[in-house]
Formats: structure tokens, sequence, C-alpha cells
């Protein structure tokens, strides 16, 4: 089995979460697979799964707790965000990162 068919498989696995027909491929690059989602009701406008994080995840001895959580975490988006990324950016490390270096360029 490639690990293309294996990225693909577990992003169509947490995707299919939502609604048959909301959410199509849009493009699967070189680093991303990208969906877009279209429905009444839904804020939610892209999802993006990066294919290397998909990759771990599908070796994980955890893989399908972690693929259930995910799928919750896509349902709750769905109403709440306009775009759902895998893994989440973690704003607040570059926040406070940034926080940081302004207190010690004042030093």
């Amino acid at each position: 089995m490639s690990q293309t068919f294996d990225e693909t498989r577990v992003a169509e696995e947490i995707v299919n979460v939502l609604p048959s027909g909301v959410a199509r491929e849009l493009s699967a690059e070189r680093d991303a697979i990208r969906y877009a989602v279209r429905a009444e009701g839904m804020k939610l406008r892209t999802i993006v799964l990066s294919r290397s994080s998909l990759r771990r995840l599908s070796e994980d001895p955890a893989r399908d707790v972690k693929v259930e959580y995910l799928r919750r975490d896509l349902l709750d988006a769905a109403t709440h965000r306009s775009e759902f990324r895998y893994p989440r950016p973690l704003l607040h490390v570059t926040r406070k990162a940034f926080a940081w270096s302004q207190q010690v360029a004042c030093i």
C-alpha cells in the first residue's frame, strides 16, 4: 500500500464525518490535501490536512482514538470556524515567542 493512498484514506475517514456531498477534494498538493466545503448553515469553507501529519497518524498505535478526536473537532469547527487545519497552528506559542523577543530587545 502506497503512502499517498494511506494519507488519502485517513483524510477521507476524517472528512466523512460531514454530511454527504458537503466536502469535495479541492486539490491534492505535495504538502497538503485541501477540501472545499459548501453547505447551508456551515461557516466552514476549507479543510487543510498536512500530508506528513496524516502519514504519522496512519502509523500511530493510537490512530483510531486520534481520528475520532479529529472527527469531533471537525464537526465543532464546521459551525465556528471558516478553516479547519490539521495540525492546528500554535498561535499562542508564536505570540509568546514574539512577546519574549520584544522584552529582550527592550533590555
